[in-house]
């Protein structure tokens, strides 16, 4: 499974970094006609049709930043709040866009969503807790006090199937809808390695311990500020069981339980297709 083929991680932008210092090309970048925004809002995005994002000429006075160029030119993002919606366009949630708009779509509103929200949850300096500036094309801002400056924030979370022959471990969380079952996930702490935090969630989770942690591929996760890194663990020792309480149910699937389940035939439920959760159940069921 690649990276691609996980909703949200298909943006197909040229970033423009080594651009974003320089004051001059982004100047003219925002004069050009042909630069457009992305409009976010607190509670999704704006689409045209609901089949495409909807790109508007670059709104005054507001926050630029800078997502990258595309054929036609500068994209932009734009908190819209405050703003008058485009005439056409109507506001989508963006678990809506990743269930129904094309991979680069979907991850063009994913990454202008991020930029956004980032931009929203840090006007402030951590260090010394002045109003900051945007900087570098709004991938830095900077404090005018005390100088540090704040780079956009990506939490890591692990997710990770275990399996253990022709069966594999599923949890659930308690404000999930009746029946549905995932992945195990957990963020990754300070001083250990991905590896080291899926066999320490899962233990604490589950009180299952895991060996041969093998990566698969990672997704974006804008939801807020998070990137799902996918593994498969095989089991090792210890009975499943809920650990920590952040479950309130954990068990085995053999895999002609979960066939069924996918086909809808028994009253379990598994994530929707955008999840990568789903990718990596979907990508066990494949490797019969």
């Amino acid at each position: 499974m690649t990276a691609g083929s996980n909703t949200f991680a298909g943006v197909r932008l040229d970033r423009a970094g080594p651009r974003r210092t320089d004051s001059q090309w982004l100047a003219a970048r925002v004069a050009d006609d042909s630069s457009r925004a992305l409009l976010v809002a607190q509670g999704g995005v704006y689409v045209n049709g609901g089949s495409r994002p909807a790109l508007v000429p670059l709104p005054s006075g507001r926050e630029l930043v800078l997502l990258g160029l595309d054929g036609d030119g500068a994209v932009f993002a734009v908190d819209a709040e405050g703003l008058e919606p485009p005439g056409s366009a109507q506001l989508m949630g963006l678990r809506e866009v990743g269930a129904l708009f094309s991979p680069e779509d979907a991850g063009l509103l994913a990454y202008g969503t991020a930029m956004v929200n980032w931009h929203r949850s840090h006007p402030h300096c951590a260090v010394c807790g002045a109003l900051t500036h945007i900087a570098e094309a709004g991938f830095l801002r900077r404090c005018p006090e005390c100088g540090a400056e704040h780079h956009p924030r990506t939490d890591p979370v692990v997710i990770m199937l275990v399996h253990d022959g022709d069966r594999v471990m599923l949890g659930r969380q308690p404000t999930w809808p009746e029946g549905r079952y995932s992945a195990l996930a957990g963020f990754v702490e300070p001083g250990e390695s991905l590896e080291e935090a899926v066999a320490r969630e899962v233990l604490e989770e589950t009180t299952v311990r895991v060996e041969d942690v093998r990566y698969r591929s990672s997704q974006p996760w804008p939801f807020p500020a998070s990137l799902m890194l996918g593994f498969h663990a095989r089991y090792a020792a210890g009975e499943s069981t809920v650990g920590d309480g952040e479950l309130d149910a954990v068990r085995w699937f053999s895999r002609e339980e979960l066939e069924a389940t996918v086909r809808g035939e028994t009253e379990f439920h598994l994530p929707p297709p955008l999840a990568i959760a789903r990718r990596l159940i979907d990508e066990w069921l494949l490797a019969r």
